[in-house]
């Protein structure tokens, strides 16, 4: 617990990926005695989960791309005015430091923070480093990891890198110290089928038909939970019902932490909040990287699950119903494998994360008796092979 009330601000793209660990330092650091505003654009001032005692600025968050100049004008003014709006919230606010969680949101406002010269600090989610934060990691004061292998992150910044994890919810923590549900030769095989907060269409084309071509042993002990598009729901309610296998479908789960803790096995995309969870729970996966997620970010999200064993991923290319259901028979012919990848993915959980980057982020901008005392958590960045995660495989 910190012995003086400091304010925070916290910057981040408008996508449940950038927003979800914001929301989880919020908390730790409100926990802490701590005043915490947040900006965002308005998708992220209007995003379900959102504590309410977390204020929402929104930004021009002023995005520079394509070929069109006029473009990049326009872009260039958002940015201005964004940074105008943030430095006048810190003139009312008064933040200590300011923890930039990528997204083009969080672009005027780190650099209105430089402008102010207050302490900042990155959060990067991924295993390639963002565009936003790569453009201020050599400015920052400290980057804080989610992996311990970064890509497009210079080696010679690993002085100020430390690796945390990804923060998640409190409500999916809680769930850490569970154990997997049991799951026996003849017990029911769940499986929770998401696609992230949009959906997935090739999860819906692919996923009924990979579960029909199991064994029938193993087929008829299914028990599928799907998140589906709108557009896609009723196809895929009738494309389970043609094959005999029994399916929860909707387009948004509220109760999604309790799906998770009931599931056996998980098939998705490998999102950075996707795989927190998973690992932060324990659930072995069968993941699909997004192909057109940003520097393929997605796919070297996999890196380290897979490594320790305790998920499979399949290219979208390459996800076919045949692929799958091969992929489930490795995982789930014998309740022991299961329950190994289970175990593998717990260790490469970080159940402190959001602890520990509270600790990073109060150790910025006090004065020398005031600062918290924190454990070396620096580690070299490695641009080679995969790690596997700590612990390993089961």
């Amino acid at each position: 617990m910190s012995l003086v009330s400091r304010h925070y601000v916290l910057a981040a793209g408008g996508t449940g990926g950038h927003l979800i660990p914001a929301f989880a330092l919020a908390a730790e650091l409100d926990r802490r005695g701590h005043h915490v505003a947040l900006i965002t654009d308005e998708r992220g001032a209007a995003i379900p989960g959102k504590p309410d005692y977390l204020p929402a600025h929104v930004l021009p968050q002023g995005r520079i791309a394509g070929k069109n100049p006029l473009n990049w004008l326009k872009g260039l003014r958002g940015i201005l005015e964004g940074k105008r709006m943030a430095l006048r919230l810190f003139e009312s606010f008064q933040p200590t430091a300011v923890i930039g969680f990528g997204g083009y949101p969080a672009l005027p406002t780190m650099l209105a923070a430089r402008s102010a010269r207050l302490p900042t600090i990155l959060h990067e989610q991924n295993s390639v480093l963002g565009r936003v934060n790569r453009y201020f990691a050599g400015k920052v004061d400290a980057i804080a990891t989610a992996f311990a292998q970064v890509d497009r992150l210079d080696p010679k910044l690993s002085g100020k890198v430390t690796l945390v994890g990804n923060p998640v919810r409190d409500e999916v923590l809680a769930l850490r110290d569970a154990p997997f549900p049991e799951f026996g030769e003849d017990s029911l095989l769940r499986i929770l089928v998401t696609g992230g907060s949009q959906g997935a269409r090739v999860l819906s084309e692919v996923v009924p038909d990979g579960l029909a071509m199991l064994p029938p042993a193993l087929r008829s002990r299914l028990q599928v939970i799907q998140q589906c598009r709108p557009e896609d729901i009723e196809a895929v309610r009738a494309r389970y019902a043609s094959h005999g296998i029994p399916a929860e479908l909707a387009t948004y789960f509220e109760d999604m932490a309790e799906r998770l803790a009931g599931a056996h096995l998980f098939i998705g995309r490998s999102g950075a909040s996707t795989i927190a969870e998973l690992t932060a729970v324990g659930r072995p996966a069968i993941l699909i990287p997004l192909p057109i997620a940003t520097d393929d970010h997605q796919a070297a999200n996999t890196r380290e699950i897979v490594a320790a064993g305790g998920a499979r991923a399949i290219r979208q290319e390459s996800f076919t119903a045949a692929a799958l259901a091969k992929q489930i028979q490795a995982m789930a012919l014998h309740p022991e494998t299961l329950a190994n990848a289970a175990h593998a993915s717990w260790n490469c959980g970080y159940p402190n994360a959001a602890s520990d980057l509270a600790d990073l982020v109060e150790s910025f901008g006090t004065s020398p008796i005031m600062d918290v005392i924190r454990m070396d958590k620096t580690v070299p960045v490695k641009s080679g092979e995969a790690l596997a995660c700590k612990g390993g495989a089961a």
